[in-house]
């Protein structure tokens, strides 16, 4: 055989190396974003109770409605006891599904997980979604500019990072013993790479992700399913209640289709929308261009612009209601 013949079947066989590979990477996403419409795991097998941190707004509260519509009971947790109340009801009253209620702030620290234990005694919980998370600026911002820094650091990783371990090790324990389960824990895709100017918030996130994965690793035999979901821009309070388009979703649209997703991903952004958006971040904002000094600078430069312009529309509207 000739030396040119050999690196003819070398070509070759890796173009069909990634030819197969690309294949199956989109039947893989196939499978997760349109078969999943059609073919979705029973969650209620899991067992009786759904319990969601941060479930007053946002992502969280739309995964408590959507398990609720779904047949599962479901034990809210946050701070604000009205608003505790106020989904307790819309979940009752519209789906008749039985509902809980624990108020906790997750700022604080471990002094709140026996009450979380108390409030979780004599439950069979089959599902937990561990969402609860917060931001530290409005913006982009560099580390040293976060508002009340020694404070407001260690509330962050009490709320994103401590909750989910701690959240964990209550509910896996009867998980185990049944033998089966499901723990979802909520990132970003702002976790998956590093993002400069949002420093302390990706760290946090990758935490969940690299928790998620290992706990995956470690319970799959035991019958426990572990999903993280990383979502892109969704239409929440943290974000402003940004107007919802084909990038941006709707938090209910989210949660209906990122809970589509289990059993066909154990970890994924949720939506098509969002894991094209990945991809083609993935493309056109490489490592070495989103960590260069040039990158922060425009990046930063961008939020101060937002800033200002977010001031004069609150202005606007301030002198527009006195006139009215």
């Amino acid at each position: 055989m000739s030396f040119t013949n050999g690196l003819a079947i070398v070509g070759g066989l890796t173009v069909v190396f990634h030819l197969l590979k690309l294949a199956w990477k989109s039947w893989c996403g196939i499978r997760e974003f349109v078969l999943s419409k059609f073919w979705q795991v029973n969650l209620r097998t899991y067992g009786q109770w759904a319990v969601v941190t941060g479930a007053t707004s946002g992502i969280g509260k739309a995964y408590a409605i959507e398990l609720a519509r779904r047949g599962l009971d479901v034990v809210l947790v946050s701070r604000s006891y009205d608003k505790l109340q106020m989904v307790a009801k819309e979940i009752e009253h519209q789906y008749g599904r039985r509902t809980r209620t624990i108020q906790v702030d997750f700022m604080d620290g471990h002094s709140i997980y026996h009450v979380i234990a108390k409030g979780l005694r004599g439950l069979e919980i089959g599902i937990l979604v561990n969402n609860v998370g917060m931001t530290y600026s409005e913006h982009f911002a560099y580390f040293l500019e976060t508002p009340d820094a020694e404070q407001k650091i260690t509330q962050v990783i009490n709320c994103n990072v401590l909750s989910v371990p701690q959240i964990t090790r209550l509910v896996l324990p009867g998980m185990v013993e049944r033998g089966k389960g499901l723990i979802i824990n909520v990132s970003s895709l702002v976790g998956k790479r590093p993002q400069p100017l949002l420093s302390l918030y990706c760290a946090t996130k990758i935490f969940v992700t690299y928790f998620s994965q290992c706990l995956s690793a470690e319970y799959k035999s035991k019958g426990i399913t572990v999903q993280c979901v990383a979502p892109f821009m969704v239409s929440t309070n943290m974000t402003f209640n940004m107007a919802v388009n084909c990038f941006v979703k709707s938090a209910s649209g989210y949660a209906r289709e990122a809970l589509n997703t289990v059993g066909h991903s154990i970890y994924t952004s949720g939506c098509l929308s969002h894991a094209v958006q990945d991809l083609a971040l993935t493309i056109l904002l490489p490592d070495w261009l989103r960590m260069s000094s040039f990158f922060v600078t425009k990046l930063r430069n961008l939020a101060k612009k937002s800033i200002h312009g977010r001031r004069m529309y609150k202005e606007k509207e301030w002198f527009s209601q006195k006139e009215e």
